[in-house]
């Protein structure tokens, strides 16, 4: 066996583990709506007692739980609002949701394509003949549209051709007009009963526009480029 065919399987066998270990030992419990209310003062408290400390071990597990596609970075989100503010909340959950977003897309296109396929295999269909045709656009629509999970859209774009680069920036300006809302939410963390109740159906419409607009605008230039052309045409005959 070469050695990097044994470095993959190597790597293959810590993320099993480290699902396993999550599931084993139920560490979804301390990833929930509820824990998070009940631990909001203590978080607080060690925020303000060791600044620097959580913000790194908060930076670390959000960038774990997104990499392993793991559930619970809504409530992460939350947290960050609740714990650091508004502004420092956006800045570190963007940077941390984009990095593990990635992490779990270079997971899925160099180690993990034949599960992927396999597992997702139709709901990957859509969404590559969306990014055929509309490339980094589409993927940015995905991210402001909850039309499919984000871990899905991670391993997803593993299978395409996208450069990783424009995957990271495209998902993290993407991911940011939610990533404000839900930070800011984490602020009024007692107000909310449910994750659903965050995102307004006024809201989720707003999203929407917001995604379609780049495709719409790029659909209108090339009908004018289309248009400009054939007219040219025409002037020349």
């Amino acid at each position: 066996m070469d050695s990097g065919k044994a470095k993959k399987i190597g790597i293959v066998g810590v993320i099993i583990i480290l699902i396993a270990l999550f599931q084993v030992f139920d560490l979804s419990q301390f990833l929930s709506l509820e824990y998070l209310k009940s631990s909001r003062e203590t978080l607080a408290r060690l925020y303000a007692e060791n600044t620097f400390l959580v913000i790194a071990a908060y930076f670390f597990i959000y960038v774990l739980v997104t990499s392993l596609s793991l559930p619970g970075a809504a409530v992460m989100t939350l947290a960050g609002g609740a714990v650091f503010g508004l502004v420092t909340g956006t800045i570190i959950v963007s940077f941390a949701s984009t990095i593990g977003a990635t992490m779990a897309c270079i997971v899925s296109r160099y180690l993990l394509q034949h599960w992927v396929q396999s597992r997702f295999g139709e709901k990957l269909t859509t969404i590559n003949e969306g990014l055929e045709k509309e490339g980094a656009f589409y993927l940015f629509t995905m991210r402001l549209i909850p039309a499919f999970p984000f871990f899905l859209i991670n391993l997803a774009m593993g299978l395409s051709k996208l450069p990783v680069r424009t995957f990271y920036w495209v998902s993290q300006l993407g991911m940011l007009p939610g990533t404000i809302v839900y930070v800011n939410a984490g602020k009024e963390l007692g107000k909310i009963d449910s994750l659903g109740s965050i995102l307004s159906p006024s809201l989720l419409i707003s999203f929407a526009l917001l995604g379609v607009l780049p495709i719409t605008l790029k659909k209108l230039i090339a009908l004018y480029r289309r248009k400009r052309g054939a007219a040219e045409t025409q002037v020349k005959e």
